[in-house]
């Protein structure tokens, strides 16, 4: 880096030296412009609490944003003053977040499951059979690795999920011999890629500089890995990186229309449905809290509300009658 690097490199460095993902870098980066161009390209030292303010406030009325997007908007701006500009005024504490809505989440019946997985294709039906199987999260799904998947326990191992936390969740037997399968495609991938004098794949935070050959290793690659070799937009490298979560959104999108559902269903629909039926099904809630990742157990509980008797099997007086 140059002696007077820009605002913006300065950001990106601060990122990939406390190990952010990618994707925190590209929405952090993004954020902090917008907020910058908001005020007239003034630089973020002359600006004051009161600006950060007339952004967010920017966001949630004129651009209708919901609260998860301003708060992800102010964890940006706290993080270019607090860590890139290294100002810790006392106004910075004083900053108000916006409130999550608790929604009741969007479930799928068994019938509906059966009829979106009916409408999916390779690979595409096995990722969906694991969100639904294994309560995984899109993301934690498309970045599975081969060493994780552990057939003989009947596991799998989530690394770095949401909050930096692994956990263990199910590998249910119905799909072992489908993942086989798509572990003996991805090999022929991986082996081509080496042939052809690449192979590698991206190693997160200092590993690989701590194992250096192990980025070309079979245990390290991806399950589901892309149909093309890209360039990280980091390292420059030519890599095999894992599908693009996108894909996997709009097969899912499109089967639930196919399967004639009205519902605001998603690849995270399959997750609710996971904890709700384990729930119907008489498990413990700290077990299904376990297994989803959950921090807190209010966040499990919400999934009471969509159960087929809900939380104490109330029936209404109109079926009792």
């Amino acid at each position: 880096m140059s002696n007077n690097p820009r605002l913006l490199d300065r950001v990106r460095h601060k990122i990939r030296t406390k190990h952010y993902s990618i994707r925190t870098e590209r929405s952090y980066v993004q954020w902090i412009k917008s907020y910058i161009h908001f005020h007239g390209l003034q630089h973020p030292k002359g600006l004051d609490a009161s600006h950060i303010e007339a952004f967010l406030t920017h966001l949630a009325v004129e651009k209708s944003v919901s609260a998860s997007t301003q708060n992800q908007a102010l964890s940006a701006l706290l993080f270019l003053y607090k860590d890139v500009l290294e100002i810790d005024l006392p106004w910075l504490d004083g900053i108000t977040r916006a409130k999550h809505s608790r929604r009741i989440p969007v479930v799928f019946t068994q019938d509906e499951v059966t009829r979106v997985l009916g409408a999916l294709q390779p690979p595409y039906l096995l990722m969906a059979k694991l969100l639904y199987g294994s309560g995984l999260r899109l993301m934690e799904c498309l970045r599975l690795r081969i060493k994780d998947v552990e057939f003989e326990r009947r596991q799998i191992i989530v690394r770095d999920g949401k909050g930096g936390k692994d956990r263990v969740t199910l590998l249910p037997d119905r799909i072992a011999g489908d993942l086989r399968v798509q572990l003996i495609k991805a090999k022929e991938l991986h082996d081509m890629d080496l042939t052809a004098g690449y192979g590698e794949v991206y190693l997160p935070f200092a590993l690989e500089r701590k194992y250096p050959n192990a980025n070309r290793e079979w245990a390290w690659q991806y399950v589901f890995p892309a149909s093309k070799r890209s360039f990280d937009p980091r390292s420059g490298k030519q890599r095999r990186h894992h599908l693009d979560e996108k894909a996997l959104q709009r097969s899912v999108k499109l089967a639930v229309r196919e399967a004639g559902i009205h519902k605001p269903a998603s690849c995270h629909t399959f997750r609710h449905t996971f904890a709700t039926q384990l729930l119907e099904n008489g498990y413990d809630i700290r077990t299904v809290q376990e297994l989803l990742g959950h921090k807190d157990i209010r966040t499990t509980q919400i999934y009471t509300h969509v159960m087929n008797k809900g939380a104490n099997a109330v029936r209404s007086p109109l079926d009792i009658s």
